[in-house]
This record gives structure tokens, sequence and C-alpha cells, in this order.
């Protein structure tokens, strides 16, 4: 099992690596599309916990 989350591991490296270099514009595009989300989702649960406290 451990074997294989190794493999899955270089499998995502290499895809991501291979993806930044032929590709950078849209690469980061994505990279900017996830922080967006992260941002959104951390906006949400700090909306959430100052509702919650009032």
């Amino acid at each position: 099992m451990v074997q294989a989350k190794k493999i899955a591991l270089y499998m995502v490296a290499v895809f991501v690596l291979y993806t930044i270099i032929t590709s950078p514009a849209r690469a980061a595009d994505l990279v900017q599309v996830g922080f967006e989300g992260v941002s959104s989702a951390a906006q949400g649960v700090g909306d959430f916990m100052s509702e919650l406290v009032k």
C-alpha cells in the first residue's frame, strides 16, 4: 500500500511539472483559482463564526 502511495505521489508530481513546463499561463490560472477557492472558504468560515458569536 505504501508503494502505491509513493507511485501516485510521483505521478502527480510529474503531471504538475509537465503542466507548468508546457503551459505556464494555464498553470498560473489554476493556482489562482485554487487560492480564490481557499480564500472564499476561509471567508465563509469567518462569517459563520462571526454570526455564531453575535
